[in-house]
């Protein structure tokens, strides 16, 4: 409606933050205004949000200005920022799970399956999610389509009413036709289509005339068409935001409608592609099969077996008991701070040289001081050390710990500490990025690892490039060599505890035979 324009005399006036950027902001009176109610309010930190609020008055607290009232589906934003920097705090807040427990959202049913995509050569856009058009070409082929359709036909055939994202107009095109190739009514509508033919496309789904519905980028937010029972999630991608709006389109309630089924079409997860088992908590590579909230909360609850790497360790058959048996293997330190399996999630998220230096502890560091992540109990925090020189003692001191950021996922604090971090530290040091990590390891890195003593035999610059000699250094500055120690306890425990489970095992057999003697 941006061709209409409101005369600024209603009682109340409603405006999009876009056509207020245009300079129509410029003719309301602030004295006039008692509240301003922001829609999808996790964009208001953003600067054509910020410059309209600064108008009314509202970027800084003042008992003339009217009240800013903000309302979202969605308290996080992709970049980190926090929504702290306009809202004082948060009235009112109920959960997605909290809401379907108490019938306010339909229930949810989950599945994953594994599309097979190829994302690692996909290019980010600005704002680190993957760019539309990249992402277009590793997505948009006819193996990637059928697999699509299959997926759909073995899992939601029965559905009345399923919204499917796609990437782009030509992904939707195609994907559309593949799903009519197999014998379904598939219709597509993008930002393209005719607005009378969207509008009557739209009329026939919702009076549940055709099954499937495809869009790129229409029904993202405040979308309401609540016959939805699946939604098929053919578009990978990196936001957390963006993965929740899409799931939160089947979840309102409608006559007759028991659940929504969402179908996750999970890409390679080393790409940092974030899928519904991470949204809730759960290991990336974790399968759901038609699995409720209630089901992923039980998941959750079950203790997690430590991780074992297949190549290294078997887990112990334990035939007549269920104890299993499952460690990494490090058969020295130098193993272990050479072991990248534990950066590969952190780094997909972030293009930052994050190392881990404990089992729930991260670390970024450079010249002027370093950032961590840790996880306590069910919350990760991210905070920030300085360094610097005391000129009377002559001497390096720190700063105390400064908090950036906390909150329960570590894909959003890691996106904060990255924003963070982008304003802190020079980017030579800390990105992955930089032609010097490939480099061979440098003579002083050579001497300072095999003076830690970190393997029997002498550490050579052409075993490690410059990128993982500091690596490995930072991970034996914060602790490695304790937590080698400490997994090598943990393991004798371990081995101890079969052993003990065997000799049980042999003592109840029953023997049957002649008696020997």
């Amino acid at each position: 409606m941006g061709k209409d324009t409101a005369t600024g005399a209603g009682d109340i006036i409603i405006a999009s933050v876009q056509t207020l950027a245009r300079g129509r902001v410029y003719k309301f009176d602030p004295s006039a205004f008692k509240l301003v109610l922001v829609d999808e309010a996790h964009h208001i930190v953003a600067r054509s949000y910020r410059d309209a609020l600064e108008h009314f008055g509202l970027n800084e607290q003042s008992a003339n200005g009217p009240i800013l009232v903000g309302v979202s589906a969605t308290f996080s934003r992709f970049d980190g920022l926090k929504l702290g920097a306009a809202i004082d705090h948060i009235v009112y807040h109920k959960d997605y799970v909290d809401m379907m427990r108490e019938n306010w959202l339909a229930n949810a049913v989950f599945t994953t399956v594994k599309s097979g995509a190829n994302l690692s050569k996909v290019k980010k856009d600005n704002f680190g999610d993957f760019a539309l058009g990249s992402l277009s070409e590793a997505v948009n082929t006819a193996t990637i389509n059928s697999i699509t359709v299959r997926a759909w036909m073995a899992n939601a055939a029965e559905r009345k009413s399923t919204l499917v994202f796609c990437v782009d107009i030509e992904h939707a095109r195609q994907l559309t036709a593949a799903f009519r190739d197999h014998g379904v009514d598939a219709r597509y509508i993008t930002a393209s289509t005719p607005k009378r033919k969207r509008a009557e496309e739209l009329r026939a789904f919702k009076e549940q005339e055709f099954p499937v519905l495809l869009n790129c980028g229409l029904f993202t937010e405040g979308t309401d068409i609540p016959n939805i029972d699946c939604v098929l999630l053919a578009r990978p991608t990196r936001s957390r935001n963006l993965l929740i709006q899409m799931i939160g389109r089947g979840l309102r309630l409608f006559p007759g409608k028991k659940d929504c089924h969402i179908i996750d079409m999970v890409a390679s997860l080393a790409t940092g592609v974030l899928s519904t088992p991470t949204l809730f908590g759960l290991d990336p590579d974790e399968v759901l099969d038609n699995s409720s909230a209630e089901d992923i909360q039980e998941k959750l609850d079950k203790p997690k077996e430590e991780a074992s790497r297949p190549d290294i360790a078997e887990p112990y058959d334990g035939s007549d008991n269920d104890l299993k048996l499952q460690f990494t293997t490090y058969d020295s330190i130098y193993d272990l701070l050479g072991d990248m399996q534990s950066e590969r999630h952190i780094r997909s998220l972030s293009p930052h040289s994050w190392v881990r230096v404990g089992d729930n502890r991260y670390m970024l560091s450079d010249a002027s001081g370093w950032m961590t992540i840790e996880k306590d109990d069910d919350l990760f925090t991210a905070h920030h050390v300085m360094k610097f020189k005391d000129p009377i003692k002559e001497a390096m001191q720190y700063t105390r710990p400064r908090k950036v950021a906390s909150g329960p996922d570590l894909e959003t604090i890691v996106r904060s500490a990255d924003t963070y971090a982008n304003s802190k530290f020079d980017q030579h040091y800390i990105s992955t990025r930089k032609p010097w990590r490939r480099a061979p390891a440098t003579p002083g890195q050579i001497k300072l690892l095999n003076a830690a003593h970190i393997r029997d035999r002498t550490v050579k610059e052409e075993d490690l490039t410059r990128g993982q000699a500091a690596d490995m250094i930072t991970k034996l500055k914060y602790g490695g060599k304790k937590r080698f120690k400490d997994l090598e306890t943990e393991k004798r425990k371990k081995l101890r505890q079969v052993d003990d489970m065997d000799k049980l095992q042999r003592r109840v057999d029953v023997k049957v035979g002649p008696v020997e003697g």
